[in-house]
């Protein structure tokens, strides 16, 4: 089943939700918000997008400009940052199997319908 981390307030998020019901995919929708991954999840998802975990921190977010911005962080902080502050993860995230993207720019989400 196709799972879509999502935020109802990004409007970017809300186009790849788009896009999956215009596909007429089936689906399951991540409020990550209010059910943040954990890290095993959150190390699970970055594996299936083939990137560092600072990919997928949200840079322009005030919280990482303020706090972690300037900070040498390993990987594993940079995780935890995101469960501890899950506004900091990049949105939308659409997995399919054993593929994900983020959906900026929302095509491509197509790339693994």
């Amino acid at each position: 089943m196709i799972k879509i981390y999502h935020n109802n307030r990004c409007s970017k998020s809300r186009i790849g939700l788009k896009l999956l019901e215009d596909f007429g995919k089936e689906f399951e929708v991540v409020n990550y918000l209010e059910n943040t991954p954990d890290e095993k999840e959150l190390k699970e998802i970055i594996s299936k997008l083939g990137i560092k975990p600072i990919e997928l921190i949200r840079k322009n977010e005030s919280v990482w400009k303020e706090n972690f911005k300037d900070k040498t962080l390993t990987d594993s902080d940079i995780i935890s940052l995101m469960v501890q502050n899950p506004k900091l993860i990049e949105r939308p995230i659409v997995i399919n199997g054993d593929k994900a993207v983020i959906g900026r720019p929302s095509e491509k989400i197509i790339d693994i319908l």
